[in-house]
């Protein structure tokens, strides 16, 4: 870290460089902030720099209100909502969806369904739901494309709950059948 004077005036700069990197807490108000926050310069004497905004709460200070210091660059927060769908979607990716219902994967979230239903036609478009059908779907047509497993074990084990479903979806995405799927892939090497 460099010294007291570089860092303050840093701050005093509002320098961006420096936000996420150091927060500046101030002695006589008991709030720590980042270097970026359009408040009124303190005087020198009366700051404080820590590398975290953990070190700052631990010393005593509470996070100002006005440049959210505990969201700067580098945490979780200042990814907001984006944080909750990458979580959401790993989960899903790891079969959240296969085994139980949107329900389920917004209370492992610790949020309401609705409001997880909001964030993914914000971010993608999509629901939880058409998200997990399409990760079904790619995991099948990888395994029909890889193995000779049958094709009921295939529906199984890319999370389909039975291998009508998976034969509904595939005539409804590809227009065939996914035996009809494997056969032209076939074709397609041989040829």
């Amino acid at each position: 870290m460099l010294d007291f004077a570089a860092q303050y005036e840093a701050f005093r700069r509002r320098d961006p460089a420096w936000d996420g990197l150091v927060f500046v807490a101030v002695k006589t108000t008991g709030v720590y902030c980042r270097p970026v926050c359009p408040v009124r310069t303190p005087l020198s004497r009366n700051v404080k720099f820590y590398r975290s905004a953990a070190a700052a709460e631990h010393a005593g200070f509470r996070p100002c209100l006005r440049c959210r210091p505990e969201a700067a660059p580098f945490c979780p927060a200042w990814k907001g909502t984006r944080t909750t769908i990458e979580r959401a979607l790993a989960l899903i990716e790891n079969g959240a969806l296969d085994r139980s219902d949107v329900e389920a994967l917004a209370d492992r979230l610790g949020i309401g369904s609705r409001h997880l239903a909001r964030l993914f036609a914000e971010h993608l478009d999509a629901s939880p739901l058409q998200v997990a059908l399409s990760l079904r779907v790619q995991r099948a047509k990888r395994l029909l494309d890889e193995t000779d497993l049958p094709i009921p074990l295939v529906a199984r084990r890319a999370g389909f709950s039975s291998a009508r479903r998976m034969r509904a979806c595939f005539s409804r995405i590809y227009g065939r059948s996914p035996s009809a799927f494997r056969k032209s892939l076939a074709k397609t090497i041989t040829s």
